[in-house]
């Protein structure tokens, strides 16, 4: 990490690089937003919003798990209850026992509650309000560390199965037809999903980490027509909005997660009226 921060020392010519929890944040944000801006085309694609706020709901009862169990490190118990949540709503959405957001209503509203009853026992909720509204700035090389491997993993399955991801989840009879286990691959995407969501929640917070995943997706999806040209918008949009909200946060003394929200949401409603404007799908 040391020569990281040497080198941003070095190339960026802004008084706030010389605080390590700032150079930290700008690292998260250059590993997480292209992972916001990846996974988010194939959310807006399949009308998945609904789903990734169901993931950031359901940290609260990851953190509760912990709790109970004595984990120390509460991403540990996220990330298994998220794996095993996305798992779980995945499954029964497939089974057409009741409709799709009929389902994630209940599993989100069941797991906030969960969480919430288990952490405010005797009064001891308001330690964990700060999951609620994140903290870039608080976060750890260890938990950097992480984050970098979760980019690996996501964007190795985004080069070698995108195809079939996205086969799976637009037409799963013609995904059957070429021999694609539909039911993996839809796992396998709810997994990413909870990976991302439960590894930035601490730092993002769950009231606003849906918006990251949906915003610049639905922005570049305003404004573009190829399925390459969609994905290389949206994640550049991710970055922005990213890069600009951390700095513009520094300058303002405000939330950087709701910021970067604010400027992402300024640029979705700009190519919303470009597209009205000049009718560009």
């Amino acid at each position: 990490m040391e020569m990281i921060y040497s080198v941003m020392e070095n190339i960026l010519p802004f008084s706030w690089v010389e605080y390590t929890f700032m150079k930290n944040a700008l690292i998260a944000i250059l590993l997480a937003a292209p992972l916001f801006g990846l996974v988010g085309t194939m959310i807006v694609n399949n009308k998945m919003s609904f789903f990734s706020d169901a993931m950031g709901h359901c940290a609260l009862t990851g953190i509760a798990i912990g709790v109970m169990l004595g984990i120390e490190n509460y991403a540990v118990s996220m990330l298994a209850f998220a794996i095993l949540f996305a798992i779980g709503i995945a499954s029964i959405i497939e089974s057409d026992v009741s409709s799709s957001d009929t389902i994630i209503g209940v599993f989100s509203s069941a797991g906030i509650a969960v969480g919430i009853v288990i952490l405010s026992a005797n009064g001891g909720f308001s330690k964990y309000s700060g999951y609620l509204v994140g903290d870039i700035l608080s976060i750890t090389k260890n938990e950097i560390l992480l984050l970098a491997i979760i980019f690996l993993v996501v964007i190795s399955v985004w080069i070698f199965s995108f195809n079939k991801l996205m086969l799976a989840s637009l037409n799963a009879d013609m995904a059957k037809s070429k021999r694609i286990n539909v039911k993996l691959y839809k796992n396998l995407f709810a997994v990413l999903i909870a990976l991302i969501v439960t590894v930035s929640i601490k730092w993002v917070g769950m009231l606003i980490i849906n918006s990251l995943l949906v915003l610049p997706a639905a922005a570049a999806k305003n404004i573009v027509k190829s399925m390459r040209a969609y994905h290389i918008v949206s994640v550049l949009f991710s970055l922005f909005s990213g890069i600009c909200g951390l700095v513009l946060s520094y300058y303002i003394g405000t939330s950087a997660g709701a910021t970067i929200v604010l400027i992402s949401s300024i640029i979705f409603f700009g190519t919303f009226f470009v597209n009205r404007f000049y009718n560009l799908n």
